[in-house]
């Protein structure tokens, strides 16, 4: 919105220290007067004939006070202007940080010197937004840039089909009609998956109440099949857990946690835990009883590097090992999703390797009554 340009906060300040320094000057020299007048006569011969009378003071007292409220006035404009200068100094350089990151230059960094005052703070506190806003730009982009990869290789695929099958009208339609729809069953997969992470980021759903224990035995339950197949163990364990969130993506994050374990495991004879458990942490301040609800979800599997662990709840991430074998697989967005759900829950997620192979995943939520 355009506005009318007024005064510079440096010209306003330095206004207002001179009035100030000029409206403290009148008042010393208001109060000098009152009382050098209380003492002196007003008459002609002033006090005992010798000494000078109330009148002959104000002709001698008035011109030299104007001499020194007008030495007053021009010291305050001139020293105000410098110490407004001095005193604004740290905003120029946070203006013009600001510039450069509105024309798209996220890597400056202000790194203002000197003590811990309150432009030492707000400089720190936009060099700390900046960073934060840089990562986010860059993980954003290396989003698209993956996610544009993930899916122009079904399109491709798809392509490669349909051209292979104009060219040759005698080749087994029943095949390239399964090979399709494989192929277009994971675009969808992989689509669905963005929609997800996407709501999740945007924390746009209703909260209700939601049990995680009931959550963990049907995820279960609907993955039972696929442990089985794969040798497995599938085991739930732990009591009720209940927090206030979106039911389908608080399903969405169990299920997804569940799968990666099954997948992600010895190639048989390997086992997957499912424990959920509220932790009470006391009392708050208005005496209502706090809790956590903790899922975790512990799995055998081979060892992964420490250094590993933290990058797989990014996008299209996978560890050393965790190649695409089957259509269980997923898409490289599993633990992604899981993130997203868990911060959109005002929750925290903690991955740990196991020593003997295999992986720790936790999951806190605030929990309700």
């Amino acid at each position: 919105m355009d506005r009318r340009r007024g005064l510079s906060a440096r010209l306003r300040l330095t206004l207002s220290y001179a009035g100030f320094l000029a409206v403290a000057g009148a008042l010393l020299l208001a109060v000098v007067w009152g009382f050098l007048l209380r003492y002196v006569p007003d008459n002609p011969q002033g006090l005992l004939g010798v000494s000078p009378n109330r009148w002959l003071l104000v002709r001698t007292f008035f011109p030299a006070a104007a001499v020194a409220m007008a030495c007053l006035l021009v010291f305050g404009l001139v020293g105000g202007w410098f110490l407004a200068g001095r005193m604004l100094a740290p905003l120029s350089q946070i203006r013009d940080a600001a510039r450069r990151a509105g024309d798209g230059s996220l890597s400056h960094r202000i790194r203002m010197k000197g003590r811990q005052d309150e432009f030492r703070e707000l400089s720190d506190a936009f060099d700390s937004m900046l960073q934060k806003l840089e990562s986010h730009v860059d993980e954003q982009r290396r989003f698209a840039a993956n996610a544009s990869h993930e899916l122009r290789t079904p399109l491709a695929i798809s392509r490669t089909l349909l051209d292979v099958a104009r060219k040759d009208p005698t080749r087994d339609r029943e095949e390239l009609v399964a090979r399709l729809q494989a192929v277009n069953t994971r675009a969808i997969d992989l689509t669905e998956a963005l929609l997800l992470l996407s709501r999740g980021d945007t924390g746009a759903f209703t909260r209700e109440n939601v049990d995680l224990s009931l959550l963990a035995e049907e995820a279960a339950e609907t993955l039972l099949p696929l442990a089985e197949q794969r040798r497995i163990t599938l085991g739930v364990t732990g009591g009720a857990a209940r927090t206030s969130g979106s039911s389908e993506l608080l399903l969405r994050m169990v299920t997804n946690l569940v799968q990666n374990a099954v997948v992600h495991n010895v190639p048989a004879g390997g086992t997957v835990t499912v424990h959920t458990e509220t932790v009470h942490t006391g009392t708050d301040g208005a005496g209502t009883d706090g809790a956590t609800s903790v899922l975790r979800v512990e799995n055998t599997g081979p060892a992964l590097p420490p250094d590993l662990v933290p990058t797989l709840t990014e996008p299209f991430r996978r560890g050393a090992d965790r190649v695409r074998t089957d259509e269980h697989a997923g898409v490289g967005l599993g633990l992604a999703i899981v993130h997203s759900v868990v911060r959109a829950h005002d929750g925290s997620l903690d991955l740990d390797p196991r020593p003997t192979g295999g992986l720790l995943v936790t999951v806190r939520l605030p929990g309700v009554p």
